[in-house]
């Protein structure tokens, strides 16, 4: 249970890689600077949000599978793909290429549920099957095992001078042990122990229609269901994904950027949110010293060795640039952690 003078282990951050819809490309590119320039830094991890029909990165293994060629050492994550967008048997065939071209370094996360605002896209995305569709737990069994390199066709073999598998190609061995679940519930969290795979935490929990809305304590409990859950007890991964802004080289225009932008969020933090009872956390605003502070006060970091902080939305490159910065040389250290050689 981390505490001061306990290590943080992994240091990584998530980002939604926004652009300008008029002129998408500058946006794109900066997000691989970024991915660099956190390898630079020393960053364990990458990870990116999905963004379906919006100015934000809608095909992370694509951009991905760019940035891997930029890069050597970092790793890569989806945090989260919503499976419910994907094809199970194109999607494995996807993560496995952006594996292989990566040297091992994916790390896909995933949910389950229905597309979001699914009655306005079902048509476009499932024409014919969308009252048939299946967007539960399953769609992720069918995933792992075709990752697993378990049969996807009865046919294989040898048909005029092509030779056909029965299993997804590239097969990469390993990647179905590096898949995460992205669960803001207990009852999420315990599927995924049970399944062996590791846990993704956000800055988003469920509360229960009798619970106080404890963000940490929450999300601490959810941790500790998802760890009783496990095959092997110590087996499974955990990471946080809290919103962080450290502002140690921060301008005084950048502070103040920074400040409005947590002040029109904390509003959420307070109470459940919409039918669906979601509770975010507040956004942690400060110098390193005092980012540091919050955390080792926060219930769910204690739980967990591995973070993965989120960057705020909508904000420059140069913003990130200074927060990525801020991230590795100041704020990590003041957390224990030793940036990757």
């Amino acid at each position: 249970m981390p505490a001061p003078g306990v290590a943080l282990e992994k240091l990584g951050f998530l980002t939604i890689g926004t652009f300008d819809g008029d002129d998408p490309a500058p946006g794109h590119e900066s997000l691989l600077q970024e991915i660099v320039l956190a390898e630079e830094l020393g960053f364990d991890s990458v990870w990116l949000r999905h963004r379906h029909l919006q100015h934000g990165v809608s095909s992370p293994v694509t951009l991905l599978a760019a940035a891997s060629q930029r890069t050597s050492r970092i790793e890569f994550g989806t945090a989260v793909t919503p499976l419910g967008w994907e094809n199970p048997l194109r999607y494995a065939e996807d993560l496995s290429t952006l594996d292989v071209l990566s040297g091992g370094r994916m790390n896909p996360g995933l949910s389950v549920g229905p597309p979001g605002h699914f009655d306005d896209v079902k048509q476009s995305l499932y024409p014919d099957t969308a009252d048939a569709e299946d967007f539960t737990y399953t769609r992720v069994e069918r995933l792992l095992r075709l990752l697993r390199g378990e049969p996807a066709s009865t046919f294989s073999g040898v048909q005029g001078i092509e030779v056909f598998s029965d299993h997804v190609q590239p097969h990469a061995a390993g990647l179905a042990d590096r898949v995460w679940y992205g669960a803001a519930s207990d009852r999420s969290a315990v599927w995924a122990g049970q399944q062996g795979l590791n846990l993704l935490t956000s800055s988003v929990v469920r509360v229960g229609e009798d619970e106080e809305p404890d963000f940490a304590g929450i999300q601490s409990r959810t941790i500790r269901a998802y760890r009783e859950a496990l095959p092997d007890a110590g087996s499974g991964r955990v990471s946080q994904g809290l919103v962080v802004i450290p502002t140690d080289t921060a301008t005084d225009a950048q502070k103040a950027k920074y400040a409005e932008y947590v002040e029109g969020r904390t509003a959420r933090t307070s109470s459940p949110q919409g039918p669906g009872r979601l509770l975010f956390a507040k956004d942690i605003l400060g110098t390193s010293e005092e980012v540091a502070q919050a955390l080792y006060a926060h219930a769910a970091f204690r739980e967990v060795t591995e973070v993965v902080f989120a960057l705020p939305f909508g904000f420059a490159h140069e913003d990130y640039v200074q927060i990525l910065t801020d991230m590795a040389t100041t704020l990590g250290p003041a957390l224990g952690w030793s940036r990757a050689a």
